[in-house]
């Protein structure tokens, strides 16, 4: 069954080439219908490919595909093969099976848009890229993957585009990301002329040939590249402005596809990152510690609820950068599983919000939604439970092993982290506190459900911090919240569950419960850390993470709903503008950068430019002078070989010797 692996790719593709094809005549929701039917078809082949090798010896759980030649260049040969591995399937079963259920949601949420069938046919783009990425057995189509859920993530942002807000997002997340890409692609050159190959194979198998200072080197390139897809400092900015796309976007982008591509990256190459130098891991865990904290601090200030889960996403990527920098993979990708489930229930809970109150995203407007949404409430709870780190729900197992990993490697490491794991159960109580309990802030408007219009034909810009809709004459608008439909509550319900449970895939009680550890030894080359603390001093960092959560708790429950201390303790200005950080950013590109790129391109165009335009024009009237010697007359011609002739001769009778 593992060879199979080539229909899991095959089958978005094929989807995207059918709405491409006929996506319009299609209409809705025949064209969503098609879509999510493709990406559901793909996660059942990931299922059948995982059976697959699961019935195999764990050394032999290794299998690669390959279709044809692609790059035959010299001693450049590369492939389009996938590769079916431990680390590889679960990445295309998550992002698989996340994505159906935001296809299925999409299918209601995007109802009524007149680019119905164009959202899909994007969806279906990204998720093949995604596959490529994840899949590809070689870096070079993981570089065509990378580049192809850049170019969606565009696409998809900037859906709104007839919006400025929306539109600039869309280049804002595209520029940033081609910084990161820099890295990746000169990590690639580096690679081949280090190894000759771009397989992964070869690659991990001369790992431990080359000197630690070239391992560095590419790792820190690699760094680079994960650092711009997966938001960590100091490329971050573009994912806030993101939000700007529809709420399945961000779910899909910033949940369990996309952002996740760096870490995937970085533990794949695992065997290069055993082979640097021990400050360049070190490196990596602060890098993700100090972006874990920032981003953290930023969401306890925002108003804008999807703009709250950007930063929680930008803060959880930075505790899966610390577990790899620690050597704590398997955290890593089990952070990265459970995030996945409980991050897009957040965002689709957040757009089943959005969606009762009319596009109305600022959480001032919102509360005392609970009664009248009790599905949204009580899924987006789940999603809350989970990712504030309250057992048994899943964020806490994978969030307790990455505390654990960070114990057994720093002890600050771990203070710091654990303070970022407060803050995560405080700002997400707060989020559900204000929409979902507290007085009723929407104000007591007569529209009913007839009169409310979705908030994509109302192509409003959806940009962070700003309210949907504006009052003519400044007053809130009259809103009626009401339930979504079935399309978007069973992705909700369905995403509850696996955000409950899914913490079952790796107990740390026994080592037998250790299921993803055992499962992903083959891809991680027995890179992984051992922790070198007894058992019970483990349990005793799960209380001590167990309290700080409901430290978070508490204090958000005494400010918001208690209101016994006031709200202005924590939403300082620092901090709801982001540190200021993007501003800055900004003011650097505006002014100085701005002027620095203005004289480069005049250098470019008056010296480079310039330099090669004067020796072609010195080439042209060289040309034009020795054209006149080429008359097109006979007799011309004779006189020039009758003067040569006397020229030859009179040089070698002077020559001659008499």
């Amino acid at each position: 069954m593992e060879s199979l692996v080539w229909l899991i790719p095959l089958l978005p593709l094929a989807g995207f080439a059918l709405l491409l094809l006929g996506g319009r005549s299609l209409g809705e929701p025949n064209a969503g219908k098609l879509a999510t039917a493709a990406t559901g078809a793909s996660f059942a082949v990931s299922v059948l490919v995982f059976v697959g090798l699961l019935l195999l010896d764990s050394h032999d759980r290794s299998f690669t595909f390959t279709l044809f030649s692609w790059v035959p260049s010299g001693s450049l040969s590369v492939d389009v093969g996938f590769l079916a591995d431990p680390l590889s399937i679960t990445m295309a079963l998550f992002v698989t099976g996340v994505s159906t259920l935001i296809h299925i949601y999409s299918l209601g949420y995007m109802h009524g848009d007149r680019d119905f069938s164009k959202f899909f046919l994007y969806l279906n783009l990204f998720v093949f890229s995604m596959l490529i990425l994840v899949l590809g057995d070689n870096m070079l189509l993981t570089f065509l993957g990378w580049e192809g859920v850049g170019a969606c993530s565009y696409f998809l942002i900037a859906f709104w585009f007839e919006d400025e807000a929306n539109a600039t997002a869309g280049k804002k997340a595209f520029v940033t990301n081609r910084v990161g890409d820099f890295g990746f692609m000169t990590a690639i050159f580096w690679t081949f002329f280090a190894f000759g190959t771009l397989n992964y194979s070869e690659i991990f198998a001369d790992a431990g040939s080359v000197s630690t200072t070239t391992a560095s080197a590419i790792v820190l390139l690699l760094c680079l590249g994960a650092a711009g897809k997966s938001a960590q400092f100091p490329l971050y900015v573009w994912l806030p402005d993101a939000m700007a796309g529809p709420t399945p976007v961000s779910a899909l982008i910033h949940a369990a596809t996309m952002v996740t591509g760096g870490v995937y990256l970085l533990v794949r190459v695992n065997p290069l990152l055993a082979a640097a130098d021990s400050w360049v891991p070190e490196m990596i865990a602060w890098v993700g510690l100090a972006t874990a904290i920032i981003a953290a601090l930023a969401a306890v200030a925002q108003m804008d609820i999807k703009k709250v889960l950007a930063y929680s996403t930008i803060s959880q990527l930075g505790f899966m950068f610390v577990a790899i920098g620690v050597g704590a993979y398997t955290a890593a990708v089990f952070h990265m599983v459970t995030h996945a489930f409980f991050k897009a229930l957040l965002f689709l809970g957040s757009g089943s919000v959005i969606h009762a109150m009319d596009g109305e995203q600022n959480m001032s407007r919102y509360g005392g939604l609970a009664r009248l949404l009790p599905v949204t409430s009580i899924t987006f709870g789940v999603g809350w439970l989970a990712i504030a780190g309250v057992p048994p729900f899943s964020g806490f197992w994978s969030k307790d092993e990455i505390l654990a990993g960070a114990w057994n490697h720093n002890r600050l490491l771990w203070a710091l982290l654990l303070f970022a794991a407060a803050l995560t159960a405080f700002y997400m109580s707060r989020a559900v506190i204000m929409t979902f309990f507290g007085e009723r802030r929407w104000g007591a408007g007569t529209a009913d459900d007839s009169t409310a219009h979705h908030p994509d034909e109302s192509q409003t810009a959806h940009s962070p911090g700003a309210s949907a809709h504006v009052h003519p004459h400044n007053e809130p608008p009259a809103l009626h919240p009401h339930e979504s439909p079935p399309t978007m509550l069973l992705p909700l319900v369905s995403l509850a569950l696996l955000a409950a449970v899914a913490g079952v895939i790796n107990l740390p009680f026994v080592k037998d419960t250790h299921f993803l550890e055992k499962w992903l030894e083959p891809s991680l080359f027995h890179n992984e850390a051992s922790l070198n603390f007894a058992g019970g001093t483990k349990w005793v960092l799960a209380g001590v993470a167990i309290v700080a959560g409901l430290v978070g708790i508490w204090l958000a429950v005494s400010i918001y709903l208690r209101k016994s201390m006031p709200a202005s303790m924590v939403e300082r200005d620092f901090f709801a503008r982001a540190w200021r950080y993007d501003e800055a950013i900004s003011a650097v590109a505006g002014g100085p950068g701005r002027k620095a790129f203005s004289a480069l391109a005049f250098f470019d165009h008056k010296v480079i430019d310039g330099a090669v335009n004067m020796v072609g024009g010195a080439v042209q009237v060289s040309a034009k002078q020795l054209r006149r010697l080429q008359t097109g007359m006979v007799r011309s011609y004779a006189l020039g070989i009758a003067l040569g002739a006397v020229v030859l001769l009179v040089y070698f009778i002077s020559r001659a010797s008499f």
